[in-house]
């Protein structure tokens, strides 16, 4: 060890070492944090370390490249030299307090996602001043960065010492290129050899599997391997055969297919007698997990309206969001198509003109418009909207009294609901019906919102709850004044549950959100059981109108299915997507495998496939279905087909 210290390429190993015994501390912490949810074996911590040692090494071994390299061609005079001395300081110092800055990073991370870094870092980073806006209004930043300050110089000057030794150091350049060379095989066999799934993947506890990982390589894994071929990293099937198979999954009593190409699902939905030009008032709720409710068990009585509303309303107990994202969420609800892996259809390119509930009813004659108390270019939302049959309304057009109060993420609901009802007013007397997608944000760290609104403080999750079951309520009842009221159909629903980690890869209680239909003169009150989704909602909507219409829509009239159906859920993260009934999942994972629990609800147990191979057919007909109509333009909208 002496000896390599002593060496020209000393510094990169104390470094190494350094880091490696920081990320050691992160990970210990993050396990005691965690302790409760692990269930802990004898073999789970050496698993966990070592996989994640290896992890550590292999960011550490892209991270030390430009040092590498630079040691190797830098002369013996200068790198014994004042100048090269202070220059190695502030590369040990540089590479010390991004490791710290690192380790505060995913704690706050953890914090909120119970996951390592992940794709919703990348995109976050994108989207910097909402990002940054968050953590000062949540987290003591001055604080915070004070102390990973003090740390790194304590650190530093604990490694000064054999930095020095190694500064001392006379290597000949042949000796300097192949230590060079050697230790950049480190990088290009990590490149090789390492995917990250499956390395991580040390427990069937997903708590486990993320506590195995190192935050900063799964960041840059996820930043370059945001797009996922379906066809090249997931299990496909015979396509006529699975083609078949979907159409006989979506297809209802009232409907008739208008396409013999695979994978089409276009299909003529008739409904008897007049259609309803009832207005749609669309509430999406930002983070409004099922769990929140009384009526599912929460103690808190954090929702006191909502809970009434729920016994006015058609409400569905067993409702499940299709991810964990609210591009997720909009995705699912405006176009009704699957999770499909990878990034949401709203963050991917060619995503204009497609089959959306603001397109079809548009062509019907509604004012369609997507209604956000934030700024809308955020995640992309805007251009999705704009450019799939809605007129925008976000922050950047709110009035002076519409912008009373506000976070980094928007307004407070109150006041998008206001200007949500002034759209309305001027549709109607337009004497046209409207569909408003009115996005809340108060439900979101900082959970900031106006003072004197509920009896829990700002800051607080449980405020932020009250707050939204509060804003909802004196949305519906100040539209009770309206003229438009008795003929509007309010659709009360969540993006996302508050959280997204569980012992499972996609536990079903962080999916389980509620919905509520209320409109007192056209929907009758009443208890929804089956399994339903919210790919369901936009063809459910139109069913309730009564409306015909060609369809591509994957979800189904809810209000329509045969009581022996009983439902399913389709759902996914970034890199899995599954489907749910009969309290069993069949889960699609890349590297084409596919798993099958049994007893979701209560303690699951994985197969392979040959546990419900019709589950697992049906699950590959929705998810390579809907990948194929992305691919090949069969989600499109055709303008005017609906007039």
């Amino acid at each position: 060890m002496k000896r390599i210290v002593d060496s020209r390429f000393g510094i990169v190993l104390v470094l190494a070492i350094t880091a490696c015994v920081l990320f050691l501390i992160l990970r210990t912490a993050l396990l005691i944090n965690n302790i409760a949810v692990l269930d802990l074996k004898v073999l789970d911590i050496p698993l966990i370390y070592g996989a994640g040692l290896i992890y550590d090494l292999a960011f550490l071994s892209y991270l030390l490249i430009p040092v590498v390299i630079y040691l190797a061609l830098l002369p013996n005079k200068r790198y014994q030299g004042r100048i090269h001395r202070y220059i190695a300081y502030i590369i040990a110092i540089f590479v010390i307090g991004l490791i710290f800055f690192d380790m505060v990073s995913e704690w706050l991370f953890w914090d909120e996602f119970q996951v390592r870094f992940n794709f919703i870092s990348v995109d976050y980073l994108v989207y910097r001043r909402e990002v940054t806006g968050n953590i000062s209004e949540s987290y003591p930043v001055p604080l915070l960065l004070t102390g990973v300050a003090i740390c790194t110089l304590i650190v530093f000057f604990i490694i000064k010492r054999p930095i020095d030794l190694a500064l001392k150091a006379t290597t000949s350049l042949k000796k300097r290129l192949v230590g060079a060379l050697i230790l950049l095989l480190i990088p290009t066999g990590c490149y090789l050899a390492l995917t990250s799934e499956t390395f991580s993947h040390v427990s069937e506890n997903n708590y486990k599997n993320e506590l195995a990982k190192n935050g900063p390589y799964q960041f840059f894994y996820a930043f370059f391997a945001n797009e996922l071929d379906y066809e090249q990293f997931y299990q496909t099937g015979d396509k006529q055969a699975l083609d078949q198979r979907l159409r006989g999954l979506v297809k209802q009593d009232n409907q008739t297919f208008t396409s013999t190409v695979p994978f089409d699902i276009s299909r003529q939905v008739t409904n008897a007698g007049p259609e309803k030009k009832l207005n749609v008032m669309m509430i999406v709720v930002e983070s409004l997990s099922g769990d929140y409710m009384t009526r599912f068990g929460n103690k808190l009585n954090l929702t006191p309206h909502l809970d009434e509303l729920a016994n006015n309303s058609l409400f569905f107990n067993n409702f499940y969001a299709t991810g964990n994202r609210t591009v997720r969420g909009m995705e699912a609800l405006t176009l009704s198509i699957p999770p499909t892996p990878g990034q949401s259809v709203i963050h991917r390119p060619h995503n204009e003109g497609l089959f959306s509930l603001g397109s079809l009813l548009r062509d019907k004659g509604y004012d369609s418009k997507f209604i956000y108390g934030g700024y809308g270019y955020f995640d992309n939302m805007n251009y999705f909207f704009s450019h799939n049959g809605f007129d925008i309304v976000d922050r950047n057009s709110y009035a002076k009294d519409e912008s009373v109060f506000g976070n980094v993420w928007g307004v407070a609901d109150e006041y998008s609901f206001l200007r949500a009802s002034r759209e309305a007013d001027k549709s109607y007397q337009a004497k046209k019906p409207f569909y408003s997608f009115i996005m809340t944000t108060s439900n979101h760290r900082p959970y900031t919102f106006p003072e004197g609104r509920v009896d829990s403080p700002s800051g607080h999750y449980e405020g932020a709850v009250k707050y939204t079951d509060y804003a909802i309520n004196k949305f519906i009842e100040d539209s009770r004044k309206k003229p438009w009221f008795d003929d509007t159909i309010f659709i009360i629903v969540a993006d996302h549950c508050a959280g997204s980690a569980g012992k499972s890869d996609l536990p079903l209680e962080r999916y389980h959100i509620p919905l509520f239909i209320y409109s007192p003169k056209h929907v009758k009150p009443g208890q929804f059981d089956a399994i339903a989704n919210q790919i369901d909602v936009a063809p459910t909507i139109m069913g309730l109108m009564n409306s015909s219409y060609v369809s591509r829509f994957f979800g189904k009239d809810v209000l329509r299915m045969k009581p022996e159906e009983g439902g399913r859920a389709l759902m996914g993260t970034y890199q899995k997507v599954a489907l749910y009934r009969d309290n069993k999942m069949a889960i699609l994972s890349p590297n084409k495998k596919v798993d099958v629990l049994e007893d979701v609800k209560t303690v699951p147990t994985i197969h392979d496939r040959t546990a419900d191979p019709a589950l697992v057919d049906d699950t590959l007909s929705y998810y390579q279905g809907a990948s194929y109509q992305l691919h090949n333009g069969l989600m499109l909208h055709k303008a005017g087909e609906n007039k």
